[in-house]
């Protein structure tokens, strides 16, 4: 008489659709705001400027981490769009978080407190359209862009819808040139200036054709010269420039 091993029991049948690892991931990115969110609190009690650290500690974790992967984990930018906000809602209790606004003129009541959701939520959607061109013409991953909403939730909560909006877009405009720079100066390595060169007056006419005929037509475009493109961890220019203009205010503050 024959065995046979038993069968394998078939794996249970998610009727929504769902991938249980994802939805587990899903769960703790709230877990990891809170945490986020506590130890901003708790950092204000050492300094006024532990969340600035902390949110510059994050942006430069970020930055590695895409140098390294060509990715920013949704573990750490997700949670930080999320804090961001947690931040807000704190501050529209009345309870300090950071040093609030840098200019003097806005360090006094409410507004000394920083922004409240409102302005976190702001900044999230400032970070989120000043990227989302280049991720749509395959410039930046979606890392990039969620890495932006999330420091561009903090920045709003930290200071104020005065000065966080502009902060933020300075910010990114400082990032996008030294993307730029770090850019040319990879072309120029690579002896392949004329080349790239052609590959950014093409990137010009995507836009064009963005307005003229929609999205769609804009992005198949874009796709057919992905392949040729070498890739540039934008999270790394996003930090220098983030990080060196939050120093620039400070140091011509005081």
């Amino acid at each position: 008489m024959s065995s046979s091993a038993p069968a394998a029991s078939a794996p249970v049948a998610n009727d929504l659709g769902l991938d249980r690892e994802f939805v587990l991931k899903m769960a703790s990115w709230p877990v990891i705001a809170v945490g986020f969110t506590a130890l901003a609190w708790l950092s204000h009690f050492v300094s006024p400027f532990g969340p600035v650290a902390l949110l510059c500690l994050g942006m430069i974790v970020a930055a590695v981490i895409d140098g390294w992967a060509f990715k920013v984990p949704n573990w750490l930018t997700l949670p930080m769009v999320l804090s961001g906000w947690g931040i807000g809602l704190l501050h529209d209790f009345g309870i300090a978080v950071g040093p609030g606004p840098i200019d003097p003129i806005y360090r006094e009541g409410a507004a000394a407190l920083g922004g409240g959701v409102s302005v976190a939520l702001l900044g999230t959607a400032i970070g989120f359209a000043m990227i989302f061109p280049a991720l749509f013409m395959g410039g930046m991953g979606q890392g990039d862009v969620k890495m932006q909403m999330g420091f561009g939730s903090w920045v709003g909560a930290l200071y104020g819808g005065h000065e966080g909006p502009w902060t933020l877009v300075y910010a990114v405009c400082a990032g996008m040139i030294v993307g730029g720079v770090m850019g040319v100066v990879m072309m120029l390595m690579r002896g392949n200036l004329r080349k790239n060169a052609s590959n950014f007056r093409e990137i010009l006419s995507d836009f064009k054709v963005l307005a003229q005929a929609g999205p769609k037509y804009a992005s198949e475009r874009a796709r057919t010269r992905r392949a040729s493109w070498h890739r540039l961890p934008y999270g790394i220019p996003l930090c220098i420039g983030f990080v060196g203009y939050l120093v620039y205010l400070y140091a011509t503050a005081a």
